[in-house]
């Protein structure tokens, strides 16, 4: 080699290693889901196409749709964690804790974190999001998939860590789920209507405990007696 020659060193990535896949896909999801959110803030749900956002994200269609089967899934995957939040706040629960008191010790902790999924946010991004999703009946119905989904997802946690049974377990996930979803609601549309967060969380929080009350005294504990 001659005097003052540089080396440079050539890296070959292999993209087909697992690693490099997987990054590449979640870039590409996040890239598409934050540019149809970014649209349908903006413009609307009803009025941006799919064919709009996969030209925004710099995707195809057919892409596009490999990552989210249908338009309302852009904008729900979101919230896709919260469908089984239930029911690994019952498996998780501490030793000796009956399901429904943990339920409603976590839906108050989200109340006073300001948890959008309680309802009790304000924060514009989420006032938006919010209306968008009240505004839009096929968002709507999906959001009521979404509450039968935390149903099952619930009524089985009961079922493997509680000892509840069957029929037991499916009811009790319909009414709590039911009350936490009533409470989730009023607050959102409290939102929406301009009330702020902080003034109205001890509303909120009188009305969880309320709920929790009836709840309660209807469903008795959880777990049957040893």
């Amino acid at each position: 080699m001659l005097s003052g020659e540089s080396t440079v060193t050539v890296e070959i990535v292999d993209e087909s290693k697992p690693g490099l896949r997987e990054r590449k896909k979640q870039r590409t999801h996040a890239a598409i889901s934050d540019a149809a959110i970014a649209l349908f803030l903006e413009h609307g749900f009803n009025q941006v196409s799919v064919a709009r956002v996969a030209e925004a994200a710099e995707v195809s269609k057919r892409t596009l749709f490999a990552y989210f089967p249908t338009k309302e899934d852009l904008v729900v995957h979101r919230l896709a964690d919260h469908e089984t939040e239930l029911a690994r706040v019952v498996r998780d629960r501490e030793p000796g804790t009956d399901p429904l008191t943990a339920v409603r010790e976590h839906f108050l902790v989200g109340l006073r974190e300001r948890d959008p999924i309680s309802g009790l946010n304000d924060h514009p991004q989420v006032l938006r999001l919010t209306r968008m999703i009240l505004d839009s009946p096929s968002l709507v119905a999906r959001m009521e998939a979404f509450k039968a989904g935390a149903e099952r997802a619930l009524a089985e946690a009961l079922r493997e860590t509680a000892g509840t049974p069957e029929l037991t377990a499916r009811l009790a996930a319909v009414q709590i789920v039911a009350v936490q979803w009533a409470l989730s609601q009023d607050n959102a549309h409290r939102m929406a209507d301009g009330e702020p967060a902080d003034a109205r969380y001890a509303g909120a929080a009188a009305d969880a405990e309320h709920a929790f009350a009836l709840l309660e005294r209807g469903l008795g504990r959880l777990t049957p007696p040893q």
